[in-house]
Formats: C-alpha cells, structure tokens, sequence
C-alpha cells in the first residue's frame, strides 16, 4: 500500500479531536446531564491531566439505575475500564473489526487526543475506497474491506441483482455467498429495500428493518455515475435496538421532569447551538476537506474567517468549530451584521451604561461581546460591517478588552471570534470598503465552503435527510422523488445553495398531494435545467460512423452467441454462463441489454 493511502487510513485523519469528556470526580446526575445535553450515547473520562481513565456508557447507567445506583454516587463507579484504546497512527483498517461504536484514541502518554466513531470510520472507508477506483487492484482491494468488516455489507447493481456478499452477512442470513451471488436482493435479504434504493437514489441511514424478527439498523447508500444510480450498498449493523429503546426512554424521562418549567432563553439558545461537524451532511471531497480544516482550526484560539455564497452552511460550521474548541463551554452568541441599524451597532456590541443616552434601559445592557465571554462571537455578515465599527472591533481584537457607551470602565475579555461573509473582502480591501489590517487579524485562518453545484455528490444525501425532516415537521406521510427527479435536482446549478434546495423540497412536500414525486411537479426552472443536461448529451452529428458499425456488429454477434448458448443449456442460465465462460450476474446483465425474455 502506497504512503498516501496509509496516512488516509490512519486513524488520526479520521478522529473528532478534543472531545467532549467526563471528569473525574464527577457525579453520576452530572454525566447524565451531560449525555442528555450532547445527546450522545458514550463519553470518555479523563483524569485532571487528560490521561485517560475509562468510557461512561449509557447502557452502565441504566443498569446502574435498575440496581439502584444513587445519583451523587461518581461516575467512575460504572467506567467501562476494559475498553479498547487505539492509537492515532493505527489503522482504520485494524480497528474497524472492534465490537465498538466509540474508540478512545490514546496518544503515548496515555493522554486522551480524541474519539473514533463507526460513523467517522464508514467516511474514511468511502474516501479510501474512491481513491482506490484509480487503481488497478481495486476490485481486491475492495473485497479484503468487505470480508474484514464488523457489518454485513451487500452490493447491488442497477437492477438490484447482488454483485457483492460479505461474509458476515453470509453468516447471519445463513447462505453461503456464491448461492446469493446473482440473485435478485428480495429473493436473498428480508424486508430489504435496497433495490428501491437503486430506483430512487435517495440514501436512507439508520433506519430499522426486520430480519429474522428482530430490528436491526440498516444503511443504504445509492452509487452514482455520470447522473445515473448505477448501484447501491447495504450495510447491517449487527445489534438489535431493545436495549437502545430503553436507554433512550429512561433519558426521555429524566429530560422531562427536569424541564417541567419554562426555561430561560438563554438556556435554549445554548441547546440549539450544539452542532457538530458529523451533523454536517455530505461524503464529497469537498465538503470532507472542509471539515478537516474546521477540525483543525477548533483546536487553536486563533480568529476564523468563514467564506462561501449566501446558503452554504457558514453558521454551521461556526457552531461545529466553538463546539470543538477550547471556548466549548462558554456560550456562542451569533450577530448578524447586516440587520443592525448603524446608529445601534456600538451599543449592540459593546453594550451601553446607565444613562448613557436618552431611552437607555436603567441600570445599562451588556454587549455581545460581554455575553460571549470565555465564549465564541460569531459575526456573520461582517463585509457588512461599518468603517467606524471596524476600527473598534480592531481594537478589540488587539487589546482584549471592551468598555461599554457611556462607561468609563473597562472589562478584560476571552472570546474567540469567527467571522464570515458571502463577499470578497479582499476586493472590497482594494475598494476602501473594508479595513486592511482588520482583514488580516480576521483572516489568520479562512475556511472556503463550496457551493452547492461544486459537490453534487451530496445532493441526494441533502435530499434523504430534508425530506423526513419536513414530513416529519408538517407532520405528513412519507414522500419520495423518483429518480428523474432526483437526477434534475443534481443537474441544477443551486445559485441559492442548501437553503434553496431546502425550500424546493418543502414546496415539493406541501403541495404535492401523493407519495411519489415525479419530474412533473417540478418547478420550471428545474425540469429546463433537466432538459438542457438532456440536449447536450444528444450527439449533434447522427450520421453513424464506422466504430459504431462495429459497435453494432458486435452486438450481433453476442446476441447470436448468446440465443445458441440458452438453447444448447435447455434454457437454463446457469448453464449457459458455463458454456460462454462469463459469470452468471454477467449474463443476466447482457440478456437485459438485448432484451431477451
């Protein structure tokens, strides 16, 4: 294996770095309160010098509860000591077959550096498998993945025919793989859905299907190619959902009796901001390289300056980098800019004393960078930002400190800033527009988000998930798009970006009465952009030229081959794959091209 492929693999490119743990010392009420507020299943615990100590579970907790664990008992009553540790230069490859959804990575001083997660390893799998495409030796490459893995793994073609079996599905369906090999998926896999998948290319993760009477969690992933599913992977996660359900119940009702009574905003706001990079949706290069840098730049203390078209996800990606960072616990307060009358800017960013001008709220208001002390300001929109203003958030920046309008006391601060605009500050430098030496203390470290047009591959995964989340919201039945639909929604061009695609599936879901939605209820926009991508794929020249004759010669003569093959086996497909020495999933590829009954 080449050096570029074993850095890929490694499972520090891989790891969320600076998790989020549970201190030693700690509570058994605290490290509940903490799961509940992250809304993860597993935290590890780490001594006063991130050494680490062992992984708090959900599932110990509850078994703590039903045998009557106290609440100010400590956490490290119920640490999972024996779990596997893993080390950032180990191999994805090593650790994928581990029974365990979190991994602790460990560094050589036994410090805790970060977590792997199954989700984390499933990306770097589809990033190393995508390169592996260029490759010669894919194909056997591809399959020590499949056999290596802890999930049952089908592969299936355009027609839902299995091209790939791995062993552990073998094992749990109880078939041996070449007799699935071939065979259509429904005659194989119960309940299984992976040929819808294939019809519609929309990907569907974690859902539930029932196979030998029990829930199991599935994936479905489709494989696109030139605009077109040519396939999809099915991926099985071998652990029922009983024991999630209860886990899930007894933290439900824990969340409830504590929010019995109204809570503050400020406590909501601070819920609503928890967003991490894994809620980020999308397995493009594009988008993959961004969160790699958004993973680096959390570690520092340094200014970030977010850049990308109106509707890329700038917010998003602040609220992952404070959520990674070293500012986590502290708040996150976000201004936008542009909706700030200028005459208010200063006393909304520095706050105001008492009497500090005619209408002034008694006893004065603390500014946002006040609120967002040992904290992140997120200032979204800052090209918008006026000259005055920039010359006082420079200062800011220099001196760390603020004083509020009408004040005469200053107040030291520690708040990270993150800025980020749709416009090109550099031009608007060269303009007059934007202070020079503001833009480079905002822009030690940039982060370019691609439109949306620039990482098509994401679309469809941006479709699966905005579809069940609008149904789900207007509380309707479940829809899908066809494939043709689907297809146009990859061909547009998105000027608007996620939220435009965001508010077409929601028109899509409201106005559209049945389960399917056609090529037909698509705006005009949309289907002209479908046609267009059609026009040019027709040759402009039809005169057939002489590698076509060929073409057309030799399908003659396969078809001819095929016809005396089926007739000499008596019908019988296996026999006749045998006879012309191709693999029987081979024939039933060429007998669906020539259309033969």
């Amino acid at each position: 294996m080449g050096a570029c492929y074993s850095d890929l693999l490694q499972v520090k490119t891989w790891m969320t770095p600076s998790p989020f743990c549970v201190l030693e010392g700690e509570t058994i009420r605290e490290t509940v309160e903490k799961l509940e507020k992250l809304r993860v299943d597993c935290l590890p615990m780490i001594d006063r010098n991130s050494r680490f100590i062992g992984m708090i579970t959900s599932r110990k907790l509850l078994r703590g509860f039903l045998y009557g664990m106290k609440e100010d008992e400590l956490a490290s009553s119920i640490l999972l000591q024996d779990s596997v540790r893993v080390r950032p230069t180990d191999s994805i490859l090593d650790v994928y077959s581990l029974p365990f959804d979190h991994l602790p990575v460990i560094d050589d001083n036994g410090r805790l550096v970060g977590v792997l997660t199954r989700r984390d390893i499933l990306d770097g799998f589809s990033k190393y498998i995508h390169q592996l495409e260029q490759t010669q030796n894919s194909a056997e490459a591809l399959e020590a993945i499949l056999e290596s893995a802890y999930e049952g793994i089908a592969v299936v073609d355009e027609n839902g025919i299995l091209q790939e079996f791995n062993e552990a599905y073998c094992r749990f369906i109880g078939i041996k793989r070449e007799d699935a090999i071939g065979r259509h998926v429904t005659e194989v896999i119960e309940n299984t859905q992976l040929h819808v998948t294939v019809k519609t290319g929309i990907p569907a993760r974690g859902v539930l299907q029932t196979i030998h009477g029990e829930d199991m969690v599935v994936h479905r992933i489709p494989i696109w190619r030139d605009d077109r599913v040519v396939g999809a992977i099915g991926m099985l996660i071998f652990e029922g959902v009983t024991e999630v359900y209860k886990i899930y119940e007894k933290l439900l009702e824990n969340n409830q009796k504590k929010h019995s009574e109204k809570e503050p905003f400020s406590v909501k706001q601070e819920r609503d901001s928890l967003v991490t990079l894994d809620q980020i949706i999308g397995t493009s290069e594009e988008i993959l390289h961004v969160k790699r840098m958004a993973r680096k730049a959390a570690r520092t203390a340094a200014t970030v300056l977010i850049t990308g078209e109106s509707g890329t996800g700038k917010e998003m990606f602040a609220k992952s980098i404070h959520n990674l960072s070293p500012f986590s616990r502290g708040p996150f307060i976000s201004v936008n800019c542009g909706a700030i009358p200028d005459n208010l800017f200063e006393s909304e960013l520095f706050g105001y004393d008492d009497g500090a001008f005619t209408g002034a709220k008694k006893g004065g208001k603390p500014g946002k960078f006040e609120l967002a002390n040992n904290g992140t300001l997120f200032l979204d929109e800052i090209g918008d930002l006026p000259l005055i203003m920039q010359t006082k958030l420079l200062r800011v920046l220099q001196e760390k400190e603020v004083e509020r309008l009408g004040g005469v006391k200053k107040f030291p601060i520690n708040v990270r800033i993150i800025g980020a605009t749709n416009r090109d500050l550099k031009e608007m430098v060269g303009k007059g527009q934007f202070r020079e030496d503001l833009y480079y203390r905002l822009n030690i470290i940039q982060l370019i988000l691609p439109p949306l047009r620039e990482r098509k591959k994401d679309i469809p995964d941006l479709i699966a998930y905005y579809m069940k989340d609008i149904c789900r919201r207007y509380q309707m039945p479940a829809k899908r798009l066809t494939q043709e639909a689907v297809t146009a929604f990859i061909d547009y061009p998105w000027r608007g970006n996620i939220r435009e695609l965001v508010n077409s599936i929601e028109r899509l879901v409201t106005l559209v009465d049945g389960p399917v939605i056609d090529l037909k209820h698509l705006s005009i926009s949309l289907k002209n952009a479908a046609e267009e991508k059609l026009n040019q794929q027709i040759p402009r020249n039809s005169t057939t030229t002489l590698i076509e004759e060929a073409k057309l010669e030799g399908n003659k003569k396969e078809l001819e081959m095929i016809l005396k093959a089926l007739k000499n086996a008596g019908g019988n497909k296996s026999k006749a794959a045998e006879i012309l020495g191709i693999h029987r999933t081979t024939l039933y590829q060429k007998l669906k091209k020539h259309e033969i009954q």
